[in-house]
């Protein structure tokens, strides 16, 4: 297939590798964009390989807690202004309680849920849209619920550009569960223990693992060894248990909630926009757009 600007651009921008080296891995891969990455992995060009999309749109994250019960939720806006207007602000928190309250399983059915006042979610929502001048939608949320002996932790980030909400059984205390929080905030892991893995994710790591080693011209017979060591490097990036505690580096996340009695029951990190393109538009644009409504 045809390799164009805009798709050496993506590989650059999720690899950091240089424009030749990635037109040349796309040409290679027929356009595959996970297959080129691998390969400039294998290669050792790429230092390292972005999973995540740029993070480009606007809005806010948010978490409400309430007893045995809390709610995380991203509602996106079209620009920043929007996402610090307190009409907007307003908007979030009544979503938020409407989602505790009613507990739906999905966006689609939240939004078709009777508030209070009798409108829907989307009505209300719309309603809001009207009044704010700019489009508004409700991403994301997830309804967790805690036992009586456990914890939620909750913690919000440059005014909720990132919110954390974690879960912790054996322990009541809020300081640790949001200290666990901030943490997965900081260090963004993608699974709390290496056994949520998938294995097919796993099984990629270990290939590209190990053409790294054969292409540094490692014997075979110890090019297994050097895998399972980098595997641990691995799973350390992306398992909150095994990655050092951001509050003392000399110890992981494992063994300061060990020394609290608790566990990881589990967490859900948002952070605006993960995965969500913005449109091509400067500042000043921005900046006329707001001037012009």
């Amino acid at each position: 297939m045809a390799i164009t600007a805009q798709m050496v651009k993506e590989l650059r921008e999720k690899t950091g590798a240089g424009m030749m080296d990635c037109k040349k891995a796309l040409t290679e891969t027929d356009g595959d964009m996970e297959k080129a990455i691998d390969l400039l992995r294998e290669k050792g060009i790429a230092k390292a390989a972005k999973k995540a999309d740029r993070i480009a749109a606007e809005g806010i994250t948010y978490i409400l807690t309430e007893g045995n019960n809390a709610v995380i939720l991203e509602v996106n806006a079209e620009t920043d202004f929007v996402a610090k207007n307190e009409q907007f602000l307003t908007l979030v928190k009544e979503i938020a309680a409407h989602l505790l309250a009613k507990k739906p399983q999905t966006v689609e059915e939240a939004l078709e849920q009777k508030m209070e006042n009798g409108a829907t979610l989307n009505e209300h929502i719309n309603s809001a849209i009207a009044k704010i001048g700019e489009k508004i939608t409700l991403r994301r949320f997830a309804v967790l619920t805690k036992g009586a002996e456990d914890a939620f932790g909750a913690y919000q980030h440059l005014g909720g550009r990132i919110s954390v909400l974690t879960v912790l059984e054996g322990t009541t205390d809020e300081a640790v569960a949001k200290d666990v929080a901030m943490h997965a905030a900081a260090l963004n892991p993608k699974y709390v223990s290496r056994e949520q893995v998938p294995t097919d994710e796993v099984e990629r790591e270990k290939e590209v693992l190990k053409q790294q080693a054969l292409n540094e011209g490692k014997p075979e017979n110890i090019v297994e060894k050097m895998v399972i060591g980098r595997l641990n490097k691995f799973y350390e990036e992306i398992c909150l248990l095994e990655q050092p505690f951001v509050k003392n580096p000399d110890e992981k996340v494992s063994q300061y909630v060990k020394s609290k009695n608790a566990t990881i029951r589990e967490f859900i990190r948002y952070e605006v926009g993960e995965g969500l393109e913005k449109r091509q538009e400067n500042f000043a644009e921005e900046v006329m757009n707001q001037v012009k409504k």
